[in-house]
C-alpha cells in the first residue's frame, strides 16, 4: 500500500554539495564498519533518498550534541542521527516526516541479577546518554525512584560504565540497546519498552526547505518500493547479522589501519597548530619583554584570556559560537588549528618571556654601554641564551599540544581518540581498543621526545 502521494521525480542536481551532521557512535542508526564506511539505518536510508531525489551530501561525523549544536550554529544543512522529534526542538529545527518509531529500555550487566525493575534503583547511579530520550526519561522519574543520573557523550562509553559497574544501569533507546545485546556489549534489558518520540531528519527552522522536501518526497519512494524495509530489516530485522568470532589479536589488527589514519591526523593538527603557535608566541613574547607599556598590555590580556578558557570551551566557542554570530561556516580542521594555535601560542607567549627573562639583566645592561643597539643586543647576546633555556620547556609544550588534540574530537576531527571511540562504538572493544590507543600514544610521544631531547643536547654542546 502506498505511504503518501509526493512526487517520484526527482529535479536535476543542483551542484550543491550538502553538509550532514551525524553521530558515528549510535549503532544500528550510524556507524563505521571495519573499512571505514558510514553505515546504519540512517546512513543507508540517507544514501538512497539522495539517489532516489539526485543531491549529493557529505557526512560529518560530529557525535549527537556537537551535531546538534553545529545545526544550530548552521555549520551543517541537516542533521539525520537518531534524532527524536519533541515540541522543544521543533522551536528550532524543522523536521522531516517520522522515519523510525522508538522508545526506551533499561538495561543492566548481563551478569547482574539484583535489578529487575526501576524499584531497585533506589540510592544507586543510572548510566545516560545526554540529549538522548533516555535521558529524558531517566530524568522524568529519577525523584520518584531516587536514583542520580551519570551523563555521558556516547552510547558505548555509558555501557561500559555499567559494565565496570560504577553504574547499575542505563537507558537508551530500544533499538539501539538491542542491536548492541545481539553484538555482545554485555548487557541485558529488563524492561519493557517505554513508547517514546519518533526520529526524523531535521533541519534548521526555516532553512534547507528544499533539501527537507527531498528526504520526504525520497521517504515516501524508498516505502513505495518496498527499500525502506529492507534497510531496516539489515540491521534490526530477525536475519540481521551478527558479529562474528574474532579473536583480540585479530581485531587490533584489523583497527590498526584505521587508528594509523587517526595518528596521521593527530601528528598533522600538532605540526600545524605548533608552527603557528610559534609564531604567536613569538610576537606576543616580544611585546610582553618590550619597553612598551601599551604592547605588553596587549600580550598580557592575550595570555591570560587565551590560558584561562579550558581548551573545549575555547573550541566550542571558535567552532560553533562566533560562526553563528557572524554568520559564516568554519570547517573543522581550521577550528581545531585556531584552537590549539591560540592556546599554545599563549603558552609559547610565556615561555619566551620567561627565557628572556631568565637571563642576568646586566648582561644587556654591559652590551648598551659598550653601543650596541637594542635591538642588535637582544638578538646577539640575551637570545641565543634564552633558547638554551627555552628548550627543555618547548618539547613539554609540544607533547601536551599533541595529546590536546584528542579533545577536538568534540567538534568532529576524526584523530586518534575519536577513531577508538568510533570502533569501540561497532565492536564494544573497550579495553582492547583504548590499549593500542594508549600504546600508540605512548610510542609517538617517546620517539617525539627522544628526538627532542638529542636536539637540545647538540644546541646546548654545539
Amino acid at each position: 500500500m502506498p505511504y503518501g502521494t509526493a512526487s517520484a521525480a526527482a529535479e536535476p542536481a543542483s551542484g550543491k554539495v550538502y553538509q550532514i551532521g551525524t553521530d558515528v557512535t549510535f549503532a544500528p542508526f550510524e556507524f563505521q564498519d571495519a573499512s571505514g564506511n558510514f553505515v546504519g539505518i540512517d546512513m543507508d536510508l540517507l544514501e538512497a533518498i539522495a539517489k532516489d531525489q539526485n543531491f549529493q551530501y557529505e557526512i560529518k561525523p560530529l557525535g549527537f550534541n556537537a551535531a546538534v549544536q553545529a545545526l544550530e550554529a548552521r555549520q551543517v544543512d541537516g542533521v539525520i542521527a537518531g534524532m527524536s522529534i519533541t515540541d522543544e526542538r521543533k522551536q528550532k529545527f524543522d523536521f522531516s516526516d517520522p522515519y523510525f518509531n522508538s522508545g526506551v529500555v533499561m538495561a543492566i550487566r548481563e551478569d547482574q541479577e539484583s535489578i529487575k525493575g526501576y524499584e531497585d534503583l533506589r540510592g544507586k547511579k543510572v548510566a545516560v546518554k545526554t540529549g538522548t530520550e533516555g535521558y529524558s526519561f531517566a530524568e522524568s522519574i529519577s525523584a520518584e525512584h531516587g536514583f542520580t543520573i551519570v551523563p555521558f557523550d556516547d552510547s558505548a562509553q555509558m555501557y561500559e560504565d555499567v559494565k565496570t559497574g560504577n553504574s547499575v544501569a542505563c537507558f537508551d533507546d530500544y533499538p539501539v540497546l538491542a542491536y548492541g545485546v545481539k553484538q555482545n556489549n554485555g548487557l541485558k534489558i529488563v524492561t519493557k519498552m517505554v513508547p517514546g518520540a519518533s526520529y526524523g531528519f531535521a533541519v534548521s527552522k526555516g532553512q534547507n526547505q528544499e533539501l527537507l522536501q527531498k528526504f520526504n518526497a525520497g521517504l515516501v519512494n524508498l516505502r513505495n518500493s518496498g527499500e525502506f524495509d529492507r534497510i531496516q530489516e539489515k540491521y534490526v530485522g530477525e536475519n540481521a547479522v551478527s558479529p562474528a568470532n574474532q579473536s583480540r589479536l585479530g581485531l587490533v589488527m584489523e583497527s590498526l589501519p584505521y587508528l594509523l589514519k587517526g595518528l596521521g591526523k593527530t601528528l598533522l593538527l600538532t605540526i600545524v597548530s605548533l608552527f603557528f603557535a610559534f609564531f604567536i608566541g613569538l610576537i606576543f613574547g616580544f611585546m610582553k619583554v618590550g619597553r612598551n607599556k601599551w604592547l605588553r598590555g596587549i600580550a598580557t590580556v592575550f595570555v591570560d584570556i587565551f590560558r584561562g578558557i579550558p581548551l573545549l570551551v575555547l573550541a566550542f566557542f571558535i567552532y560553533f559560537g562566533i560562526p553563528q554570530a557572524f554568520g559564516f561556516t568554519m570547517s573543522p580542521l581550521v577550528a581545531a588549528v585556531l584552537t590549539l594555535s591560540l592556546n599554545a601560542g599563549a603558552y609559547v607567549t610565556e615561555i619566551i618571556r620567561g627565557g628572556i627573562q631568565s637571563i642576568d639583566p646586566g648582561q644587556l645592561e654591559a652590551a648598551r654601554s659598550l653601543g650596541l643597539p637594542y635591538r642588535k643586543a637582544m638578538m646577539k647576546i640575551i637570545i641565543p641564551q634564552a633558547i638554551k633555556i627555552m628548550i627543555p620547556t618547548f618539547i613539554n609544550q609540544m607533547v601536551i599540544t599533541l595529546k590536546d588534540t584528542s579533545i577536538l574530537s568534540v567538534i568532529g576531527m576524526v584523530e586518534l581518540t575519536q577513531s577508538g571511540k568510533i570502533i569501540i562504538a561497532r565492536t564494544f572493544a573497550s579495553f582492547d581498543i583504548w590499549l593500542t590507543v594508549a600504546i600508540m600514544y605512548l610510542i609517538v610521544i617517546t620517539m617525539l621526545t627522544k628526538i627532542a631531547d638529542r636536539l637540545e643536547r647538540k644546541v646546548r654542546h654545539g
